[in-house]
């Protein structure tokens, strides 16, 4: 199940909890209960906003050559419409011919069954 923080509007504090993704959590009472805690001095029906986190280098670009490493095959279009394939590897041509079928990426070396 996925992991969520919440932070009370009344008492600032952050609570992370675990529930379904259906699940809506509005006010204090609802998470503490959820999080197994008491409520303290808060109002147990004081408003909780769910914080959104971005997981840790999840909007960090990869470059060509760990796509390459991966196995991936990119394929750039110019501005003269054709196609330079940037994580070529081995006899792989740089840029694709749609009329040489030799141009093409080697893909069936690439994809395991």
């Amino acid at each position: 199940m996925p992991r969520y923080d919440y932070i009370c509007d009344a008492n600032d504090q952050i609570i992370e909890v675990t529930h379904g993704i259906s699940s809506k959590i509005a006010t204090w009472g609802e998470l503490c209960k959820l999080a197994g805690i008491e409520p303290g001095d808060t109002h147990a029906d004081s408003s909780v906003r769910k914080i959104i986190n971005t997981a840790p280098m999840a909007n960090t670009p990869k470059g060509n050559s760990w796509l390459k490493n991966q196995g991936w095959t990119k394929l750039v279009k110019r501005s003269d419409g054709t196609y330079e394939n940037v994580t070529r590897t081995g006899t792989e041509k740089r840029f694709l011919d749609p009329k040489d079928p030799t141009s093409m990426p080697h893909l069936h070396k690439k994809i395991n069954d």
